[in-house]
This record gives C-alpha cells, sequence and structure tokens, in this order.
C-alpha cells in the first residue's frame, strides 16, 4: 500500500513541476506583448480556478483573507507579490535556463535566513550545498565575462523573496487552513501587480495571448495543487527530488520553442547548481530514513522547502495527513 502510494505522489510531483515549467514558457511567450506586471495579475485571476478544490466543506471563502496572524498574511502576500512580478520578468529577459538556474537559489536563502534569524543549527551538508550552489551561480553569471542585466537581479529577486514565503509559512503553516495561505499567495499579486500594472495596461488583442495567460496562472496554480497532493501521500524528500526535472522542461523549451541554446559554461553552472540542490535532497533523505526507523514517519508534516514552488509557483500548504495502512 506505501509503495503505490510513494509511486503516486512521485508521479503527481513530476507532473506538478511540468506545471510549472509549461507556466514559465507561457509567461515569456508573452515578452513584448504584455506588461509583466499584468502577467502576473492575471496569474493571480485565473488562479482563483483552484480555490473550490481547496475548500473544505463549510468552510467560508472569507477564510482566503482572514487569518489569525494578520501581519503574517501580508508578509507572505507581498513576498509571494514580489517573486511573481520579478519571475514574469526575469524569463521575458533572459534564456529560460539561466533564470531557472538563479531561482534554484531559493532553498539556500532559506538555510541562509534560518541560521542568521531563527538560529536554527545547520549542518556542514547544509553549507556545502549553499557554496556548490553559489558556485554554480557565479558560473552561469561569469561577473567581468559576461554582461549582465536587469533580468539577473529580478531572477535574484525572486528567489529570495520566496524563501521570504517560505519562512512565513514556517510560522503559520500549523495554525492556518490551507484556503488562507493559498488566499495570501493571490492577493499579493492581485494587489500588489494590480497596481503597479495600472500605468501600461493594455487588453490582450489576441486568443493567443489569452490562452498564454491562463496557461501561465491556472497550470501555476494546478502544479501546486498537484504538489500538496503528493506531499500529502508521499515522504516529504520524494517529492523534491522530481523538482530537478524543470530543468529538463526548461532547456528543451529554451531550444525548441524560443531557440536560446544553452552554452557550455552555462551547462556546467546548471549541472553545479542542480548538483548542488541534488546533495541538499540527499541530506534530507537520509535524516528522513532515520526518521522512519524511529517510527515517525506518517505523522510528521513534510518541510517547507519540498513544498516550495518554483519561481513561477506559489509556495501553498500540505493537504491534511491521514493515517494510511
Amino acid at each position: 500500500m506505501r509503495k503505490i502510494l510513494f509511486t503516486s505522489g512521485i508521479v503527481l510531483a513530476f507532473i506538478g513541476y511540468a506545471f510549472f515549467s509549461i507556466s514559465d514558457a507561457c509567461s515569456k511567450g508573452l515578452a513584448g506583448a504584455l506588461d509583466p506586471f499584468e502577467v502576473a495579475f492575471f496569474g493571480g485571476v485565473f488562479g482563483f480556478l483552484i480555490v473550490p478544490t481547496l475548500r473544505r466543506p463549510q468552510e467560508s471563502y472569507s477564510a482566503l483573507v482572514l487569518s489569525n496572524h494578520p501581519w503574517l498574511w501580508l508578509l507572505r502576500a507581498a513576498a509571494v507579490f514580489v517573486a511573481t512580478a520579478a519571475s514574469v520578468e526575469a524569463f521575458m529577459l533572459l534564456p529560460m535556463p539561466e533564470a531557472l538556474s538563479l531561482m534554484f537559489l531559493m532553498p539556500f536563502f532559506v538555510t541562509i535566513v534560518s541560521v542568521l534569524f531563527l538560529k536554527e543549527q545547520v549542518t556542514g551538508w547544509a553549507w556545502l550545498s549553499v557554496l556548490l550552489g553559489f558556485v554554480g551561480v557565479m558560473i552561469v553569471l561569469r561577473p567581468g565575462m559576461k554582461a549582465l542585466n536587469f533580468g539577473h537581479l529580478c531572477a535574484v529577486l525572486a528567489a529570495m523573496s520566496t524563501a521570504v514565503s517560505v519562512i512565513a509559512y514556517r510560522f503559520a503553516g500549523k495554525e492556518a487552513s490551507r484556503l488562507t495561505l493559498f488566499g495570501s499567495s493571490l492577493f499579493g499579486p492581485l494587489v500588489g501587480d494590480g497596481i503597479l500594472m495600472a500605468k501600461h495596461f493594455v487588453i490582450p488583442h489576441t486568443v493567443a495571448e489569452w490562452l498564454l495567460l491562463f496557461g501561465y496562472g491556472f497550470l501555476a496554480a494546478a502544479g501546486q495543487l498537484l504538489l500538496m497532493l503528493a506531499a500529502s501521500i508521499a515522504p516529504a524528500n520524494r517529492v523534491a527530488l522530481p523538482q530537478y526535472s524543470q530543468m529538463a522542461w526548461i532547456v528543451a523549451f529554451s531550444y525548441f520553442i524560443f531557440h536560446q541554446p544553452v552554452d557550455v559554461w552555462d551547462g556546467i553552472g546548471i549541472l553545479v547548481v542542480t548538483f548542488s540542490g541534488m546533495l541538499n535532497w540527499l541530506r534530507q533523505k537520509i535524516r528522513f530514513e532515520k526518521m522512519i526507523h524511529r517510527g515517525w514517519w506518517w505523522k510528521r508534516k513534510p518541510s517547507p522547502e519540498v513544498i516550495a514552488a518554483t519561481p513561477a509557483a506559489v509556495i501553498t500548504p500540505p493537504l491534511p495527513e491521514t493515517p494510511h495502512d
């Protein structure tokens, strides 16, 4: 029974991360046609289509905005607003693999914030992962040899703001409902991007533009739903590993759709960043296996880092866990 659940969870995670990648490609496809803030705004609009699937019976839709921790709700909403706007801008300005490799720094920012501000204990393995990730990013950027632009800053900003959202979830995730946490992820882009897009707003003129907007918003939200389902039926470390399948999707989209192939040094840097993330996954896996032997498996909620959405995604909590035979 558990083996079937593991497999189902991994499959759902792979599909969810594929949805994220297609969502990112949709946002890049709108480069030059619509303002990035407008794209991010419509992402929040179409994300509302997922809300009925998150609502528990008898739960009021007012839970989207009513929270026991209003300041954490606002912090999370602001962080998601910055993350969505910055990630859309980064994908529009940079080759997709280059943008995603920078956004993969998110777990490393979480580690640094956890040490500096939350005073958490971090092992040498975790610091090695952080160091490798930084080296990989430096290979991709190659300061002094490669021109840096606003897109690089946006990609790093997206990683940092997503890390803030993860930290906010750590404080509020155990007490807030799924609808409340998801609501902050929707209203942040709606309000923030809605205000900033006002000056340059244009009504999409073609069916293709509307389809790309729908694909960006709906697939990002659907990917989150699938990850939530995956995290509720499979161990956290199993859900984390398929995240790196995103890079394969992104490289393929960049080459075949946007005609932006990866050069040798970018490829090396991407591999180093991916390896650093997998090293962190291996550390989590070893830790998780020790917990299995102690009988803690089904009692532990997945860590926020696992459910962290990738660049275009919004961080959302897992579904409630139930015992399994």
